[in-house]
């Protein structure tokens, strides 16, 4: 017999009987482990765990899973803590991107009553300032200077018969529409020559926002001469996200910050809410009014919007005492050593706090800390047993030497006989 055989004959069984020791001790391990779970008793390891009584449970219950009991000794290693459920109001902070534009009832959009050609521009920079009255730009019209010709053509023929005559009244309007100031009508009276350029005069007094036209475009009613925005008041729209929007109403006071405008923070009240909401963002926009008399809030800024409303008192728990499925959510109320899932219908949802519409009373204690832990209990129990995967099946007794039993037998390699 060669040594290479030697040695693989007392080799296999060798390693045989390591395996099987390997098996032996891991299943122990494992026992040991399981018995050694804060929750359970010793005896679960000789006595198997009675199914649980489905229809002993409150209606109320959480589905797939069971009350829990937990001496007080036991409580206190595993931190959980019981809180009494009050009846409180929530103070619902909401915070907003708030943006400055401008106040749409004071722009104003400047055009001419007639037909011409731009040929002289008084304002040719965009975001120029322009006071009310201030000349714009003079146009060539040749209905307007046919129009004057006429009126002081009529003027004189009436002057020198020495009758008024409706005609003169006529002409007379005929130049206001068409956009001759009442100064400018007096003017051509006196000097009896028509005006060749009719002049455009500032409706407000503002920051020109927009210009349209340059010398020699054609221009005509239609046309957009010049846009004048009023920024002495503006407007602030905040985008409010949809779980804030039960927070903020018309009359709603909201605390603005702008730091790049270099004023502290200020308060302002909401003034209009829209009707629909942005589809993109899926914000309500909220629009606030602000004086602005010094134009430090230029459009186009960005800041923040503070919203704080205080509802009617309800019932709030902590939100770490709430357990979400994803499908539904409940809580475990103490009821002396024991602790039994509730199923609740919750409603706004704070930083910390919960308001809870129905499954809770005044009154009722909860556990507010140490619920993962419960939560964890209560399912394993509600499949009836630790490990069992079986919903609704007791949990097998477990003994350490069916391990031994159940461990796989290694087959001794049979070596060549020399």
């Amino acid at each position: 017999m060669t040594s290479t055989s030697r040695l693989r004959r007392v080799a296999v069984p060798v390693l045989s009987a390591a395996a099987t020791a390997a098996v032996l001790i891991g299943s122990l391990w494992a026992q040991h482990q399981r018995d050694a779970w804060p929750f359970a008793p010793r005896e679960r390891a000789t006595a198997p765990t009675a199914a649980p009584d489905m229809a002993a449970m409150d209606a109320t219950a959480a589905p797939e899973r069971v009350p829990v009991d937990v001496g007080s000794s036991t409580v206190q290693d595993l931190g959980i803590r019981v809180e009494e459920v009050l009846r409180e109001s929530l103070t619902q902070a909401v915070r907003a991107v708030a943006t400055v534009i401008p106040d749409e009832s004071r722009i104003s959009h400047v055009h001419t009553r007639v037909a011409g050609w731009v040929e002289q521009l008084d304002v040719n920079t965009t975001g120029e300032m322009v006071q009310a009255g201030q000349p714009l730009a003079r146009i060539f019209s040749q209905e307007l200077l046919s129009s004057q010709t006429e009126y002081l053509a009529v003027r004189r023929a009436t002057a020198a018969s020495g009758i008024t005559s409706a005609v003169v009244a006529g002409g007379r309007t005929r130049l206001a529409v068409l956009g001759m100031s009442p100064a400018e009508i007096e003017e051509i009276e006196q000097a009896g020559e028509p005006r060749r350029l009719v002049t455009v005069l500032a409706p407000r007094s503002g920051v020109v926002e927009n210009r349209g036209i340059t010398v020699g475009t054609a221009v005509d009613p239609s046309t957009t001469l010049l846009t004048i925005a009023d920024l002495s008041r503006v407007w602030v729209l905040a985008e409010v996200p949809e779980v804030g929007i039960p927070a903020v109403r018309v009359g709603s006071t909201a605390r603005l910050d702008f730091p790049a405008s270099g004023l502290a923070p200020f308060a302002a009240r909401v003034d209009f809410l829209y009707p629909t909401l942005t589809e993109r963002t899926r914000t309500l926009r909220v629009r606030l009014s602000v004086p602005n008399p010094n134009g430090t809030l230029r459009p186009g800024l960005y800041g923040t919007a503070a919203f704080e409303s205080s509802g009617a008192p309800t019932i709030t728990i902590p939100r770490d005492a709430v357990v979400d499925t994803g499908r539904q959510q409940h809580v475990f109320v103490a009821v002396g050593d024991r602790f039994e899932p509730r199923l609740v219908t919750l409603g706004v949802q704070l930083a910390d706090r919960v308001e809870v519409r129905s499954g809770l009373e005044e009154g009722e204690r909860i556990v507010s800390a140490g619920v993962f832990l419960l939560d964890s209990e209560s399912r394993l129990r509600a499949t009836g047993g630790m490990g069992s995967h079986n919903h609704g099946a007791p949990a097998k007794p477990v003994d350490a030497g069916s391990s031994k039993k159940q461990a796989p037998a290694v087959a001794p390699h049979a070596g060549h006989r020399e």
